[in-house]
């Protein structure tokens, strides 16, 4: 086989009701050995907060078939959902759970040891602190944060109570990435200076942005806990929060937080990095409509790319298309260690391939499933060794961390629209490890090919933002700092890490 280019080889409410009649356990401050010891026959109580989406279709099948765990209360805000939940696991697991809209009137409860948190990502780091506060265990869907404060908050949470907290990122628990995580820790590809994320994942228009009514079932005080409370301005009430920004983060810290982890550990990088740019945009869905004045209810970008540079000479790129993509270098949503040496591609979640330098396959690893990744936690927990988590509180804060990042630099450069030629110009002088070039034409030709034009839509330049990946703090930039949290709404607020 002739030796390949990188190019071609990469070609008003229940609460209100709640607190007249019953005082609401608000979450109080434990010693790590105030909390709940388990033994090894002990079955573990487990709350799930969010019934819908992640939490009825893994966390709620995973804790009430596992031998050692039972759902004893379920938690939602929306009560429609909450009921269809509960009665399912009913028919599941042979006995009703408790079920409330507000999760701090189960915290009080002494035989709760784990809280398991699929909500909205606005909820994640909130839920997980109230409950090591509380000291029980915490299992939280990834993004572990909504923002760069709050991971810090929740590592700060776990050391100090001396719980397990995971993080669902579930890669990092199945077989095949362990083994390529240690192929390429190995040295079997060479030095590894460059790793590459990539969330093709393709998403649709979410409606247009309009004034719509929030659903008669949804306690939307709770619902909006930390955000401020604010009219809903797009169609569909869940899963789309997603694409709002005062919820979800977009793709990138959506999807991504995957992908970002494998391709942090490809490069071996235990630290956030020193600076960070992005470039991108909410592009193509107006064609998509066949509407040119069609504006749509999400703010999050749909086509990002961002650059990461470390000490030591090390660079990560993430790309995120949510139009309709080709594969790269074999994989859509994956991650891709470059050796000197060759490859290794994290092609699936249970799937990773490594390659020569001339594109030759010549180790393959397989393997994987949720019931690995929550396997490990129970285990944990058992043993009292929260230092054998696969994906700890730290883990999940730097991979959302990286997306929150490339984020902040997106949403800070969105009144700096850029031709091509003009983006082009910019990269051609911008040091990292990437061919950079290559990753702009890629990503133009990728936009042309989904129709939009780029001559009357121009993409969003973020400025370079220098970060302190010991403080965790950007640097020189006020505007940038700001964005590292958020204003939060009272009994709601996420304390700082040195207050948990």
């Amino acid at each position: 086989m002739s030796r390949i280019t990188r190019r071609q080889f990469l070609s008003d409410s229940f609460f209100a009701a709640a607190l007249a009649s019953t005082a609401m356990v608000q979450p109080r401050a434990l010693r790590a050995q105030d909390a709940k010891k388990a033994g090894p026959n002990d079955i573990l109580n487990v709350m799930v907060v969010g019934c819908g989406g992640r939490g009825s279709s893994s966390h709620i099948p995973m804790f009430s078939s596992l031998p050692q765990t039972r759902v004893a209360w379920l938690c939602d805000a929306d009560k429609d959902i909450l009921q269809r939940a509960a009665d399912k696991l009913q028919e599941i697991q042979g006995e009703r759970p408790k079920t409330t809209v507000d999760m701090r009137e189960a915290l009080g409860d002494a035989d709760l040891d784990i809280v398991s948190c699929a909500t909205t990502n606005h909820w994640h780091a909130l839920c997980g602190v109230w409950a090591m506060q509380a000291g029980k265990h915490a299992y939280i869907e990834k993004p572990i944060c909504h923002n760069i404060h709050e991971g810090r908050a929740l590592v700060a949470a776990a050391k100090k109570y001396g719980v397990c907290c995971q993080v669902g990122s579930q890669c990092r628990s199945n077989p095949a990435i362990v083994e390529a995580t240690r192929y390429v820790r190995d040295g079997k590809i060479g030095e590894v200076k460059l790793a590459r994320g990539l969330c093709y994942n393709r998403r649709k228009a979410i409606g247009p942005l309009g004034q719509y009514e929030v659903p008669e079932s949804v306690d939307y005080n709770i619902w909006s806990g930390p955000a401020q409370i604010l009219p809903l301005t797009r169609p569909n009430f869940h899963y789309d929060w997603h694409w709002q920004r005062v919820y979800g983060n977009g793709d990138c810290g959506n999807q991504g937080p995957h992908q970002f982890d494998i391709a942090r550990v490809f490069l071996g990088t235990d630290v956030l990095p020193n600076s960070v740019i992005t470039y991108g945009g909410r592009l193509g869905y107006d064609v998509e409509r066949n509407d040119p004045n069609y504006v749509d209810a999400g703010d999050t970008a749909n086509t990002e790319v961002s650059i990461y540079n470390y000490d030591g000479g090390k660079t990560l790129v993430f790309e995120t298309r949510g139009l309709e993509t080709d594969s790269y270098f074999t994989a859509k949503v994956g991650a891709i260690a470059y050796g000197t040496e060759g490859y290794v591609v994290q092609q699936a979640y249970g799937r990773c391939v490594a390659f020569d330098l001339d594109g030759k396959e010549v180790e393959r690893f397989e393997g994987g499933g949720d019931e690995y990744h929550f396997s490990n936690f129970i285990q944990c927990i058992l043993d009292g060794t929260p230092e054998k988590l696969n994906a700890d509180a730290r883990c999940g804060h730097l991979a959302a961390g990286l997306a929150h990042m490339g984020n902040i630099s997106y949403y800070l450069g969105e009144q700096n629209r850029v031709t091509v030629e003009e983006l082009k110009e910019y990269f051609a002088h911008y040091a990292s490890n990437d061919d950079n070039l290559d990753t702009v034409d890629r990503t133009v030709e990728h936009l042309k090919a989904n129709q939009v034009d780029l001559a009357r839509t121009k993409l969003s330049l973020g400025p370079e933002l220098k970060f302190d990946p010991v403080a965790e703090h950007f640097v020189d930039n006020d505007d940038a700092r700001a964005m590292e949290s958020r204003d939060y709404r009272g009994e709601f607020t996420v304390p700082d890490a040195s207050e948990v």
